[in-house]
């Protein structure tokens, strides 16, 4: 998978997690975690685009880093939505498991990178 192919990725990501949290009930704890699951959904894209641009191995360390770090947040306000039954499981868990799958390719890009080091 190329960086075109992820940026494209992470982008429909994002898009899926705005309906998705659209889809949340407007109860104060649901009104919470869908800022947060906003919040980190919508940086995975943002931040991943970041590291396309880093100017050195160091800076792309980093900055893949926090999208590994969105990524798996992003992770952690699903289950909580699907553990708190804001929403049925089958209406999260394509989702989560992209959140899983991106974790996961991120993991092994920051890995690759540090073994190059």
């Amino acid at each position: 998978m190329d960086q075109n192919e992820l940026k494209e990725r992470t982008q429909q990501f994002a898009l899926r997690l705005l309906k998705l949290t659209a889809a949340l009930p407007n109860t104060p704890e649901a009104l919470a975690i869908r800022k947060q699951l906003v919040r980190s959904g919508t940086s995975v894209g943002a931040n991943y685009r970041a590291c396309c641009r880093a100017r050195s191995r160091a800076e792309f360390i980093a900055k893949i880093g926090v999208v590994i770090e969105e990524a798996d947040e992003s992770c952690f306000w699903m289950e909580l939505i699907i553990k708190g039954e804001m929403l049925a499981q089958s209406k999260v868990e394509s989702l989560l498991q992209e959140a899983n799958e991106l974790t996961a390719i991120m993991t092994a890009s920051r890995k690759t990178a540090q073994d190059r080091k």
